[in-house]
């Protein structure tokens, strides 16, 4: 589709050709879909709205348009993806000045969130009561994000051949696309590619699970097999009331992985490398109550240790 030039074109359609263009094919299916979701808003927002009319209390219209009905943060990602077409928009001359410069981000009142993590002890009664026989199973699949903080589409997509039982070593270099049933996919960014050590107790459970699987075959899912986010929630859900414990969803478990590896002391840096995060800021901003804790504890541990200079 030729993107138009033409200042008097609807912004909807600049849009959908500046993603048909820039976009498809460039990102991920998932990105993808948010950016159409994107243009689905602008249709229902401002569906006459010509691209040479935009202006900067205009723009301010869409997005508080758009967050009479989001939270803050999902409005700061429309209006990031709303702004890169703007911006481009700017560059070839169809708007004059930059129509998002200072604009106000507003939302819907944060829902209460869920627990996202449990602590040491809450892990242990979960794990406590998982089923863990010989044959491969849900269970099986929760007891490995609970101890390596795999994404639950990078669990799914595991192979025996990502086991590399001498070196106790998990290779991450792909996803499984349960959403839409087409296989294998790429990792969700190249900082997604890695090797997590394991412990040798996980080795040797999942070295007598699949050592007679084929190298290449996904452990958890079957050929034809539909799998469903829910699902596995559904049974986690399950296993922590009859532990008695807080009901967290199988991503939940990538939080404790990561929170529990913190509070033991273990670096940013290698939680975030463990984790797959594109950089350690990522870390910071999702675990920063952790840290702002943890740095709390740092404090009193300085303090105590210049006051013993005294002695």
């Amino acid at each position: 589709m030729v993107q138009a030039t033409d200042s008097q074109v609807l912004f909807v359609d600049y849009y959908h050709g500046w993603v048909s263009i820039y976009k498809k094919d460039a990102v991920r299916t998932i990105t993808l879909q948010k950016y159409e979701l994107t243009e689905m808003w602008l249709r229902k927002l401002v569906p006459t709205l010509r691209v040479g009319e935009i202006s900067r209390p205009v723009y301010q219209e869409i997005i508080n348009g758009y967050a009479k009905e989001h939270e803050r943060q999902t409005t700061m990602d429309f209006h990031h993806q709303v702004k890169a077409a703007i911006m481009d928009a700017v560059d070839e001359g169809l708007i004059d000045g930059d129509p998002t410069r200072k604009v106000i981000i507003k939302g819907k009142q944060p829902k209460k969130k869920k627990a996202k993590y449990l602590n040491k002890y809450e892990l242990q009664k979960l794990l406590s009561d998982l089923s863990l026989g010989d044959k491969i199973s849900w269970d099986w699949l929760i007891l490995l994000v609970a101890k390596t903080g795999l994404r639950f589409s990078e669990a799914l997509a595991l192979t025996p051949g990502d086991f590399n039982f001498n070196k106790q070593t998990l290779n991450v270099d792909k996803t499984w696309d349960y959403k839409n049933g087409t296989g294998f996919l790429p990792t969700k960014n190249k900082s997604s590619v890695r090797k997590i050590p394991l412990d040798w107790q996980t080795v040797i459970q999942f070295w007598q699970l699949v050592r007679d699987n084929e190298a290449d075959s996904p452990i958890f899912v079957q050929e034809g097999q539909k799998v469903y986010n829910s699902t596995i929630n559904g049974i986690l859900e399950r296993h922590c009331k009859a532990a008695g414990i807080t009901t967290i969803t199988i991503h939940g478990l990538r939080h404790t992985h990561a929170s529990l590896l913190l509070f033991d002391g273990v670096s940013i840096g290698s939680v975030a490398q463990r984790l797959g995060h594109s950089s350690m800021t990522t870390t910071q901003r999702v675990y920063l109550h952790i840290i702002r804790e943890l740095e709390n504890q740092d404090t009193d541990l300085i303090m105590r240790s210049l006051s013993s200079l005294l002695n």
